[in-house]
Order: C-alpha cells, then structure tokens, then sequence
C-alpha cells in the first residue's frame, strides 16, 4: 500500500506512520517542516494555512490512501481533497465525535445527530471544523471512498495536549493528589496506537463511512487509570478520591483541570458512553489500560519527563498551587 499522510509528525499522525512503516507500505509525510519526518518515509513540505498554493508540492504522485487529522479551518480540507481525488483511491479523515449536536444521549452511534458545517469554512469552532472536514473530504471523494473517524479521547504515547502526560507528572511528584471519583467510574478513550491500527485496517477492508472510534464501555476505570499512573512511576503518591460533588463545590474544574474525568452528567455521557458497536464488528483492539499508561511513561521518561504542547491548546492539569487550594477547601468543608 502506497500511503500519504497529511501531517504526520506528531502523535496522531506519528502514531498512523509508525503503524503503516511497521507493515511495510510506502509512506509519503506531507507536513511543514516544524518537526523531523519519522525515518523511512518520503518527506514533502508545504503549509495548508496559507490556501491552495501551499500544497504545490502535492501537484502530482499517487496514493492508495490519504489520511488526514486536521482539525482547523474546513477548507484546509476541501483544497487537499479536491487536488487528490484522481490520483488517490481512498480519503479517510481523523475526525471527532464532537460533530454530534449537543447534548449527545447517552449511548450514541453514529447515526445521531449532526452539528452544522461547512466545507468551504475558515475558523470555526471545533466541532463545527471537524463537521466541515468530513463535509470537504466527502464532497471529493464521494461516500464510497471516505472513512470517517469519529475518534473520542485519545491518549498514549506522542501525546501533545497533555492529558496522560499531567497525571504521570503529577503522580510522579508523590505526595497527596487530588483524585476525581468515584474510582469505579467508567472512562472510555482510545490509545492513539489502537486507533492508527484500526484506521489502517479499516482503510485495506475498503471500509467507508462513519465510526465512532474509542474503547468499549467499561474498558477501564478512573481507578484503572490513576493506580496504573502510581505503579509504573513508582512514586509515594497517596490518591485521595474525592466524591463529584465536593470537588464541584470546591471549584476543582472536570476535564480542563483534572484530565479524562467528568462528573456524572451531560458531559459525562458525551464522552464516556459512546456506542462503538460498528468498530468492533469490524476488529477495533484496544489494549490494556496499564499498557498506555506503561508505554507513555517509558515516553515521557525517553523525553527528559517533559512532553510537547501543541501551541493551539491550553495545557492540562492543576498547577501546584491550584491543588493545594482546593485540598484546603476540601479540607475546611470536611471539618465543618
């Protein structure tokens, strides 16, 4: 298989290019320069920020596949995909299940529905972008020949917007850490590996359409996850689980603030209930828990125990000061 990936330096696409080197198809990595090409593929420069003329050095070759994880302005998209439609057999785009309106019901396939999008859109908003990529890529490429992605949180190795990587630092600091409860609770993501072997699969099935791509229900837990976090960096950290209800009331903030959890709610059921029946009907793998965590520690270990950011998201987590403020208001509200 002869694959082009758009982008393809860091974490998603990283993580597609390893996984299609490691079979043995001949990858072309079309990005911008900004980081090294992963070694063994063919390297082509440009930038899709700046329209139509930047993908000039995509004006000729051909592929069997294109794999896109854009996640800003649509029209990226619809320029990338209108040049490569006769020369490429099959486009499949890294999208989101954040296209779905809101509020998702719990349990949601892929046939809820839809946010509006365009493919001709500049800035959107994600979900909106993201519509509008799937929009674009469709347009060109037609149903038959477009995958659609609709991947939930993803997590791993490569990782830049800091998620995984905060808990292991901050578990790895030891001492008394703020841990969201309850402990049994459901968490459904993806481990970025995971997802890039079962797109590549998908994409030599000839598989088409939309798939909602993250672990079954029940996969792991928030408990899972934290305990993995403490086992592998061998820390002291003591995890003091907290009820929902008395971090809400101390002001801790779900998701941005402690990573992966939310507590019960809209939200809650937005990103952690999906129904991901299809993928699994058609070989979606998902490894361990305690492999992630293991795996992106040995990672984050091999960087010096700093990982990447991208520069268009607001990086993850609690300061030190933050977490002490709301033990202490956690501790006040315990003893009154």
């Amino acid at each position: 298989m002869k694959l082009l990936m758009l982008g393809g330096t860091e974490f998603v696409g990283r993580a597609v290019v390893d996984a299609a080197l490691e079979r043995g198809w001949e990858v072309t990595v079309f990005h911008r320069g900004r980081h090294a090409p992963p070694a063994g593929v063919t390297s082509l420069l440009g930038d899709r920020t700046t329209g139509p003329e930047g993908l000039a050095a995509l004006a000729t070759g051909s592929w069997d596949a294109v794999v896109d994880t854009w996640s800003a302005a649509p029209s990226a998209v619809r320029d990338a995909a209108r040049l490569l439609a006769d020369r490429v057999a099959r486009y499949a785009y890294v999208s989101s299940r954040s296209v779905y309106a809101w509020p998702p019901a719990a349990g949601l396939a892929e046939d809820g529905p839809l946010v509006e999008g365009s493919p001709d859109d500049g800035d959107m908003p994600y979900a909106e972008s993201k519509r509008g990529g799937e929009l674009a890529a469709t347009a060109a490429f037609g149903t038959d020949r477009t995958l659609l992605v609709r991947a939930g949180l993803i997590i791993g190795p490569y990782e830049n917007v800091g998620r995984l990587p905060w808990w292991l630092g901050r578990i790895a600091r030891g001492g008394p850490v703020l841990a969201p409860g309850p402990a049994d609770s459901p968490i459904q993501y993806i481990d970025v590996r995971d997802l890039a072997e079962w797109t590549l699969d998908a994409i030599a099935a000839g598989l088409s359409g939309p798939y909602n791509l993250v672990s079954p229900p029940g996969h792991t837990t928030m408990g899972e996850l934290l305990d993995a976090c403490v086992r592998v960096t061998g820390a002291d950290a003591e995890l003091r689980w907290t009820a929902p209800e008395a971090l809400l009331a101390a002001g801790a903030e779900p998701w941005s603030e402690l990573p992966v959890w939310l507590p019960p709610g809209e939200m809650y059921d937005a990103m952690h209930t999906a129904d991901v029946t299809k993928a699994l009907k058609t070989g979606l793998r998902c490894r361990p828990a305690a492999e992630t965590v293991a795996d992106t520690w040995a990672w984050l270990e091999s960087l010096g125990g700093t990982a990447p950011q991208r520069p268009d998201r607001p990086g993850a987590g609690l300061s030190p000061e933050r977490e002490a403020e709301v033990l202490a208001k956690l501790a006040a509200s315990s003893a009154g």
